[in-house]
C-alpha cells in the first residue's frame, strides 16, 4: 500500500479529537466506548488548543489523499508523562490500515522531527494488552514504569 508521511496542517488539528479516539485501545470481545468520552478532561490534554505550544507536532500519513492516521506529541502531564521537558506521544491508524508498517514509520519520522527540533527523549503510555507495544519495543521505546495494566515507555536518542 502507497502512502505518505506528512506534517499535519492546522486547518486538519481538529482532526485529532477522531485519532484520539481511536487511539483508545479496546480488547477483543469488549464494547467500544462512546465517542463523547474524549470530552473528559484527562483525554482531551492530548488535543486541547493543540499547536499553542512549540512542543506540539503532528503527522498524518494519507493513503490517496485521505488522513488514515496521526501521531503527535506534546509535552502534558499525561498518563506517561515523565517531566517538564519531555514530549508525551499518541499515535492512531483507522483499523482497516493497521498491521501494514504505517505506524512504525510514523512513530520513525516524529522522531527524526523531535531530534531536529533538540528534543532526545519522548515518553507514551500503552496498555500492556496493546499488540502496539510491541511496535514500540522495535523501534526502542523501553519500559521504565509499570501502572497496573499499563506500562510508560521511553525513547531515548543516546541509546540509539
Amino acid at each position: 500500500m502507497e502512502y505518505t508521511i506528512r506534517e499535519m496542517t492546522v486547518m486538519e488539528y481538529p482532526l485529532l479529537n477522531e485519532f484520539l479516539y481511536e487511539a483508545i485501545f479496546i480488547p477483543d470481545g469488549i464494547k467500544p466506548p462512546p465517542k463523547n468520552i474524549i470530552a473528559s478532561p484527562e483525554l482531551q490534554i492530548y488535543v486541547d488548543r493543540f499547536g499553542a505550544s512549540k512542543a506540539d507536532f503532528a503527522l498524518v500519513a494519507e493513503v490517496e489523499q485521505k488522513i488514515v492516521g496521526a501521531v503527535w506529541v506534546r509535552i502534558i502531564h499525561d498518563y506517561g508523562h515523565i517531566d517538564a521537558e519531555t514530549p508525551s506521544l499518541a499515535i492512531s491508524l483507522y483499523k482497516e490500515y493497521r498491521g501494514q508498517g504505517i505506524g512504525t514509520d510514523m512513530m520513525k519520522e516524529m522522531l527524526s522531527l523531535l531530534k531536529t527540533h533538540g528534543y532526545k527523549r519522548v515518553s507514551l503510555s500503552v496498555q500492556k494488552a496493546n499488540y502496539a507495544a510491541e511496535m514500540y519495543r522495535k523501534i526502542g521505546f523501553e519500559i521504565i514504569k509499570e501502572n497496573g495494566n499499563e506500562w510508560i515507555m521511553l525513547w531515548r536518542e543516546d541509546r540509539h
